[in-house]
């Protein structure tokens, strides 16, 4: 058992990426069981946490869920981006522990100052931009440095729902939880951007296809980056203007159409692969529908929910399990309950955007079923990855 744990704490990917799985579902697992009494008439016993059950529910899947996800993420491709050491075992533990107490002092905010919440959850962000920054200033490229700015404002998102829950600002709270949302979606438009056409090009050189495909003009680059920065900024700062709905639109049809331009009939014959490309457009689509939210014309909790799950969930789906596959030394071939998982987790997304629209007896019933999609598809990544994140990599032959 101490081996084991000392290979789960030995990788950053292989202790947040269980923890994001783990509590992508319980979290959900709670929201379901919320909404089945809400739908059966009733209401739910007093909760442990102060606020309220859609609040929770909101920040926990992007500061709880997305945050682990973001760390598994960094502390192990950032280390390969720099070359610098990869982060020790005892900062992956305390990190990891640091993250599990912003959980618990959320879960039980009932009965905990508001402040001291504040403290405990916010202090996870930094401790983890202080270890990426020291790796990135070893090499320090603009493309790669722009990760700390969204992780800069990713906090910062956080910060101003706590901020409205202690009572110092009012009103804020599901600004904050946009702008965090959408810092997450930054990096993905940016990493989505460089992994979808190099993985899609290397798998082709590897199956002796030499075409030049998928084409990715340069200018996507910095106008993706540039984009991608604003969207946290105009979601807090200037929501339900002209504005946000010019700077929302106009990242959403960049990634439409980077995908456009990704296209190859190979892709679909590999689910690793097209997995990234549907999360990446259903991104940029959830975009495109926000940026109609901003002025009225489209239901924000409609295309708020087609962006987080098919998206945004889509893409962390997508990128844990291509990095635990390539870092735990496994081919690369998504396991059968992984690659259903890819193919479920857009219909959740549709399913839970139609229901935002339906009304009477089809609402309850249409967006449980979304949320009983995304309870299975994460106990099936937990379950085909659970071996492979707790033991070494194989010995190659």
């Amino acid at each position: 058992m101490r081996q084991a744990f000392n290979t789960l704490l030995g990788e950053g990917f292989r202790v947040f990426f269980l923890m994001a799985g783990l509590f992508g579902l319980g979290a959900m697992l709670l929201w379901e069981i919320h909404l089945a009494v809400q739908a059966a008439g009733g209401a739910m016993a007093e909760m442990p946490f102060a606020m309220t059950t859609h609040m929770w529910h909101a920040h926990e899947l992007v500061f709880g869920f997305g945050a682990a996800a973001m760390a598994g993420f960094l502390l192990t491709a950032v280390p390969n981006w720099t070359g610098a050491g990869a982060a020790r075992r005892h900062y992956i533990a305390v990190a990891a522990g640091v993250w599990l107490l912003g959980r618990l002092a959320v879960g039980g905010s009932a009965g905990i100052a508001p402040g001291l919440v504040a403290a405990i959850d916010l202090a996870f962000a930094p401790f983890l931009a202080a270890k990426i920054a020291a790796q990135l200033l070893r090499r320090p490229k603009p493309q790669n440095m722009v990760f700390l700015l969204f992780v800069l404002l990713f906090w910062v998102g956080n910060l101003v729902v706590h901020l409205d829950w202690m009572g110092l600002v009012s009103g804020m709270a599901e600004r904050g939880v946009r702008a965090g949302m959408l810092a997450l979606l930054g990096m993905v438009m940016v990493l989505g951007g460089r992994i979808t056409p190099a993985f899609t090009r290397n798998a082709m050189h590897r199956a002796g296809i030499e075409t030049g495909l998928p084409r990715d003009p340069a200018i996507f680059t910095p106008l993706s980056i540039a984009l991608a920065a604003l969207l946290p900024l105009v979601a807090l700062g200037l929501p339900d203007t002209g504005l946000a709905a010019l700077v929302m639109a106009a990242g959403g049809l960049v990634m439409i159409a980077r995908v456009g331009l990704w296209h190859t009939r190979f892709q679909w014959r590999e689910p690793i692969l097209w997995t990234l490309h549907v999360s990446y457009g259903l991104a940029g689509l959830g975009l495109v529908l926000m940026a109609g939210a901003q002025i009225g014309l489209v239901s924000e909790v409609a295309a708020l929910h087609l962006l987080a799950i098919g998206g945004l969930g889509g893409m962390i789906l997508s990128v844990m399990s291509r990095a635990t596959l390539g870092h735990t030394g496994r081919p690369l071939i998504a396991p059968w309950g992984v690659a259903l998982g890819f193919a479920l987790l857009p219909v959740a997304a549709v399913l839970r955007a139609v229901g935002s629209a339906l009304s009477g007896g089809a609402y309850f019933p249409t967006v449980l079923a979304a949320g009983a999609i995304w309870c299975l598809v994460f106990a099936l990544f937990v379950v085909s990855f659970w071996r492979s994140l707790w033991t070494p990599r194989p010995a190659r032959g």
